[in-house]
């Protein structure tokens, strides 16, 4: 049996007929490749293909206990994978496609490989609306797990640069459509306890009333490890200036080498903050200050990023 992680010469396609066909290829014969999506790129692969999934995890370096978000072309996709209650037929239509999954009861008989949902009785899915992602779904006819296309606990990536640079030679195609326009992560919702797992685009607002954050310790879905998102090197928050040897992300008045939204517009902030960590990452400093981010609306998001990437 063929290692589901052999050394790849990762070649990067611009996003085209061409590049969905040689992707959907490569996922039929049991890879990976890289996908823009309305949120970050994802690292896709047949969510019913065991092996094809295991090589996800290998090539994120990627804990199992961490489970993986499958996309469908639309709701009657995730209906086969998943059950749905009167509250989850609601947050699809508001929000689908568009960037919320939504954790729900695994349907018995899905087909959906174990190592998908790490072995949890639920699965995290979602509708995504970007055109790469929905050819690429189309194309293969398959659910498509599809996790963050980085080094595991790494920045996520919202172009293709960021991929290749983490995960080059792990990957043996990326498609590349250019910036992914939300720049953050898809929300994630427990809609049965009207619990947000994940804070995203979406925002507590959004939902509707009764949404709050989830207290508990059990991951439950992606993007709850304490350290995660994080740079090589040390981050500091809620700086108001550099100090001796970092390199300054700013926000509004706090001007920085770098800025996150010099109006202090919390939604352009979203779509830069990992491009801007990215930038410092590959500075020369030694260490990386943000400036405070207003923790409302999709500033929670932000910040949720920003503490995990601080975690040492």
């Amino acid at each position: 049996m063929p290692s589901p992680n052999p050394p790849f010469v990762t070649r990067t396609l611009p996003y085209g007929t061409a590049a969905i066909a040689e992707a959907a290829a490569l996922i039929a014969g049991g890879g990976c490749v890289a996908v823009p999506t309305e949120t970050v790129y994802g690292l896709a692969a047949d969510a019913t293909d065991s092996l094809a999934v295991a090589g996800i995890y290998a090539a994120k370096g990627r804990p199992s206990f961490n489970p993986l978000i499958v996309h469908v072309a639309d709701v009657a996709g995730a209906r086969a994978l998943a059950g749905f209650d009167d509250e989850a037929e609601r947050l699809a239509a508001a929000f689908w496609p568009g960037p919320l999954t939504m954790v729900l009861p695994l349907r018995e008989g899905s087909g959906v490989a174990g190592l998908v949902t790490a072995g949890l009785p639920t699965i995290a899915i979602r509708v995504p609306a970007h055109r790469a992602m929905r050819a690429l779904l189309a194309a293969c006819g398959r659910p498509l797990a599809a996790p963050s296309a980085n080094a595991s606990g790494g920045i996520s990536p919202t172009r293709a640069a960021h991929v290749v640079a983490s995960l080059g030679g792990q990957v043996a195609l990326v498609i590349d459509d250019g910036a992914t326009p939300a720049g953050l992560e898809s929300t994630i919702v427990a809609p049965g306890g009207r619990s947000i797992l994940r804070p995203g685009p979406v925002t507590a607002a959004m939902l509707g009333e009764g949404y709050a954050a989830y207290a508990g310790d059990a991951i439950t879905a992606p993007g709850q490890l304490s350290s995660h998102y994080a740079p090589s090197k040390p981050v500091r928050l809620g700086a108001s200036e550099a100090r001796a040897g970092e390199w300054l992300i700013g926000f509004g008045a706090i001007a920085g080498a770098d800025t996150l939204s010099a109006a202090g517009d919390v939604v352009e902030a979203a779509a830069r903050l990992f491009e801007a960590l990215h930038r410092a990452d590959a500075s020369d400093a030694a260490g990386i200050a943000v400036a405070p981010v207003p923790d409302e609306g999709i500033g929670v998001a932000i910040n949720d990023r920003l503490a995990r990437s601080a975690v040492r």
